[in-house]
């Protein structure tokens, strides 16, 4: 446990910083489990006879990387682990990187419709005028906990046959790939880290300002004509993603969406 660990004074690595690899190495030996409370600041300080300043920037970093979680008035408490996924360099399921994980997952269809589309998914998808798209709602789990809200339009006049299947239970990609003209060879993503809107408090319970990673992505049939764009919107606080880099870009998976 965390009392049995020593900080090295003598060495130039700041001691916020070993502490705050002590506590994390302590959490993924599953000495302190997911939802259980750590030791004070004050009660840590005295464990390494270091000052509250330092505790506090090495929690305060533990926090910021999802290790960790306040309760105002109770304390710090270990976070869920996070899930990782390497979907970000591959035609990746989102089904099968949970179940990979070692988490159940699970699909709420919000909603499933014809409509108009924004201008943005107008240009990318390369529509004429009014043209309509078919547009997905979902918001995506793992134990029964929402990491991941995702909004898809597809060009309708190509895709209104998926309006056929039933996405809660059903995956995107298979269903495309029955049509040789939708099935998605190719995709570009476009990443970027953002603070939680009101759309994310509602519907991943997580509170203002908190980190979303949010992914576009322009899928691509056989013919380089876009399929499908997507918004994705995960809790950074539950979810981390692999990049593998090999000679030549030699590295690759091809897995269902």
């Amino acid at each position: 446990m965390l009392q049995d660990q020593i900080l090295n004074k003598n060495v130039p690595i700041p001691l916020y910083f070993q502490l705050k690899e002590l506590i994390m190495e302590e959490i993924k030996k599953g000495n302190y489990k997911s939802g259980e409370l750590i030791p004070t600041e004050n009660e840590i300080g005295e464990m390494f006879e270091i000052s509250r300043t330092t505790v506090r920037q090495a929690i305060r970093e533990l926090e910021n990387e999802g290790w960790l979680y306040r309760v105002k008035s109770k304390g710090t408490f270990v976070s869920k682990p996070k899930i990782n996924q390497s979907f970000i360099q591959a035609l990746g399921s989102f089904n099968e990187q949970i179940i990979k994980s070692g988490s159940i997952p699970r699909t709420e269809l919000l909603d499933f419709k014809c409509i108009t589309p924004p201008e943005q998914v107008v240009a990318t998808l390369k529509l004429q005028p009014r043209e309509k798209v078919v547009f997905i709602h979902r918001k995506r789990y793992a134990d029964n906990d929402p990491i991941v809200m995702v909004k898809t339009y597809l060009p309708y006049n190509m895709c209104s046959f998926v309006m056929q299947h039933d996405l809660a239970s059903e995956s995107l990609y298979p269903i495309l790939a029955t049509n040789e003209d939708t099935k998605i060879y190719k995709i570009k993503r476009l990443v970027e880290a953002t603070d939680a809107k009101a759309y994310d408090m509602k519907n991943l319970n997580i509170s203002r300002g908190k980190a979303i990673q949010q992914f576009i992505s322009v899928g691509y049939n056989i013919f380089d004509k876009p399929i499908e764009y997507s918004i994705a919107r995960y809790r950074g606080d539950r979810n981390t993603f692999e990049v593998v880099i090999g000679a030549n870009n030699s590295y690759s998976k091809s897995i269902k969406k």
